[in-house]
């Protein structure tokens, strides 16, 4: 009898030891659901917020976090926009545009009839679905140095200046060239090509912001002893 009942009662325990691991691994998935659907409520209210901003002062500027217009736009790059009518926009133009509380830095490819327009990133494989004419909010105007080197130097500007340094260079539209519409092709069919960019990016980024720190820190230096 012993032996007859040995088997199931193990049966038991390793069934009882299975949905207890399975309980204490298990995901709170109405948690994630929930954080996940107050990040984008709170990221289309600083959208709609910096729309507002952007349509008022006529300027704006943005960090950026995507990849989608590699090779011209890196992640953490500072841009400049400046608002515009769907008028205004011409094929090649790096436009601004507000949809479903997300924002989209792509070219404009063309004009739609009756009414609407086509976006697309330069190392994206096709278009972005139709836009409204409404939902166009500015055009790329200059594109300056990482916050990172902002913030390391200390510098600020006003959002309606237009003779700022850092964006003075870099005020004509970034045309679509040969090079980089090829390059933009190979980043977005090649996933080691683009990792290996980013992170090369990512490296001279670093550097750079290091550069940036020690330069800061020995004006600062000349500064308490009285050097000019």
């Amino acid at each position: 009898m012993s032996g007859f009942l040995r088997r199931p009662l193990c049966h038991v325990a390793r069934s009882w030891a299975c949905r207890a691991h399975a309980f204490l691994n298990a995901r709170p998935r109405s948690a994630k659901v929930t954080v996940n659907t107050s990040l984008e409520t709170l990221t289309a209210e600083r959208s709609a917020l910096a729309a507002d901003v952007l349509r008022a002062s006529g300027r704006l500027r943005l960090q950026l976090y995507g990849e989608s217009m590699l090779p011209i736009l890196w992640p953490r790059d500072v841009v400049e926009i400046e608002s515009c009518s769907i008028a205004d926009a011409r094929p090649g133009d790096v436009v601004l545009a507000l949809r479903e509380g997300r924002f989209f830095l792509h070219r404009f490819l063309a004009h739609c009839h009756p009414s609407g327009f086509l976006l697309q990133g330069d190392s994206m494989p096709a278009p972005d679905p139709q836009f409204p004419d409404e939902a166009l909010l500015g055009r790329l105007a200059g594109r300056g140095d990482r916050c990172a080197d902002q913030r390391s130097t200390g510098q600020g500007y006003p959002a309606k200046s237009r003779a700022h340094p850092q964006f003075a260079a870099s005020r004509a539209v970034l045309p679509l060239r040969p090079w980089s519409w090829a390059i933009g092709r190979l980043l977005c069919y090649c996933g080691p090509a683009r990792r290996l960019a980013l992170k090369l990016h990512a490296i001279r980024d670093r550097r750079r912001h290091n550069v940036q720190n020690v330069e800061s820190a020995c004006h600062n230096t000349a500064i308490d002893l009285g050097v000019s």
